[in-house]
């Protein structure tokens, strides 16, 4: 099918508002420390039918029409700015920190983790939330994906303000960024397994599933998908950075010869292709190759990544983030109440983990409530949940609502509340001095 030149002209109005309202919007927040993602998304909620859409609807349904040729090219534009999106997160993925720094760490990565995940799973238990369920939505699955709502945490957002603030060195940012990072490739691989099992419920057997013959409603198949995308994970971890390496180095590599940046996409694309043939979703397979491209020092390889994710933040990530908004229709498809009840449970849930873990640690009352704001800030993550699980029927266009707003609110509340402390020049932790990483006999004796 190829596109019309009425189609090209929509398509061209399309993609310059989507950017245009991204970009600005994003500028305004920045300006205002906040993160520049809450701007976009809410660049696109302006041109949807929340507002667009109710002031100019037949304009709003020419330039975003529902169907033909030009929606599905900017679904194709954002499919391809999540897999960028996600392959920059695992890019992006470090857990340097201190010794001083890690019992803290743990206690707070497990806890943190554990508690609002428990939480989520037995909130379930007692309700029935019908309306929130996608059509293509098992029992398994949208446990899962309501239960991971309530958990997630975002990287992207939190080291933006963090940045911002003048704070991303400190040790307070370490842990909350070392946290972040565990609890992402936690929850990554849990919501990876949920979108196969929302496939499996859907009766769609792809790639090798569908070479076993796998029942699509069997046992067999949740154990496949399972164990599929735990070994998919631990399997590149294990050998993709060194087989990376050597094909990098290869001397008859005439693509990474003619562009290190092309071969680096290349790479995502066919490891993305992989994932999806072993039935394991698209996202997992770029994030999963952003953790392995970026396990190589090669000369160039830096700068290339660097170039990928400059372009990506130029145009796709910003329309996917835009298109995100775009679909909010808070008009018809928004419930305050469930919001409200939703959002607070969600909140103190996560907050009150990640404080508890913080005290048993040992910190301060004051470090364990800035911990508990900055963690609760959901952001990115907290989007890609609520997309991706709307693209596979799992949940409904009011909880995707409820979704999306909660990890706007919750990212502007972690910025407010970091600013607020940095502003008043209380420090968010004390930096750990020589004598307090050691045992307590060793600084006894000192």
């Amino acid at each position: 099918m190829t596109l019309a030149p009425d189609d090209i002209g929509r398509l061209l109005v399309a993609l310059a508002l989507l950017l245009s309202a991204a970009h600005g919007l994003g500028y305004v927040f920045t300006r205002f420390r906040q993160p520049r993602v809450i701007g976009e998304i809410l660049g696109g909620l302006l041109l949807g039918p929340t507002v667009f859409g109710a002031l100019f609807p037949e304009f709003q349904a020419a330039v975003f029409p529902a169907d033909g040729s030009v929606p599905l090219v900017l679904d194709a534009i954002y499919q391809l700015g999540l897999l960028l999106l996600m392959f920059s997160a695992g890019v992006e993925i470090r857990a340097a920190f201190h010794a001083g720094e890690r019992r803290t760490v743990a206690w707070v990565s497990g806890v943190g983790t554990v508690l609002p995940f428990l939480a989520g799973l037995g909130l379930l238990a007692f309700l029935d939330l019908g309306r929130s369920r996608g059509p293509a939505a098992t029992d398994a699955s949208f446990l899962l994906v309501f239960a991971i709502a309530i958990a997630v945490t975002s990287i992207p957002v939190i080291s933006r303000i963090m940045l911002d603030l003048g704070i991303l060195e400190t040790s307070f940012a370490r842990i909350v960024l070392a946290v972040a990072v565990i609890e992402d490739v936690i929850l990554y691989v849990l919501l990876a397994i949920a979108l196969g099992l929302a496939a499996r419920g859907s009766g769609e057997v792809y790639g090798l599933p569908g070479l076993l013959d796998l029942d699509p409603s069997g046992a067999a198949s949740v154990v496949y998908h399972v164990v599929a995308t735990l070994a998919f994970l631990g399997i590149s971890l294990v050998v993709g950075p060194p087989v990376y390496r050597r094909v990098l180095r290869f001397r008859f590599n005439v693509v990474r010869r003619g562009s290190a940046i092309g071969f680096q996409l290349v790479f995502m694309f066919l490891a993305t292709a992989v994932a999806v043939f072993l039935g394991v979703v698209p996202l997992f397979g770029a994030f999963v190759a952003g953790i392995v491209v970026a396990s190589s020092s090669a000369k160039g390889s830096a700068a290339a990544r660097e170039e990928i994710k400059n372009f990506s933040f130029a145009f796709f990530i910003p329309i996917y983030f835009a298109i995100v908004g775009l679909r909010l229709d808070l008009v018809r498809e928004f419930d305050l109440l469930f919001f409200l009840w939703f959002a607070a449970f969600a909140c103190l849930a996560k907050s009150a983990s990640v404080y508890l873990g913080a005290r048993a640690a040992r910190e301060s009352a004051a470090t364990s409530m800035d911990l508990a704001i900055a963690l609760n800030a959901r952001g990115g993550p907290g989007i890609v949940l609520a997309s991706v699980a709307l693209d596979a029927a799992i949940i409904s266009e009011t909880f995707y609502s409820t979704l999306v707003l909660l990890a706007i609110v919750t990212s502007l509340a972690a910025g407010s509340w970091l600013g607020r402390a940095v502003r008043t020049g209380r420090p968010l932790r004390e930096e750990p001095s020589i004598a307090t990483e050691l045992p307590a006999a060793e600084s006894d004796l000192s």
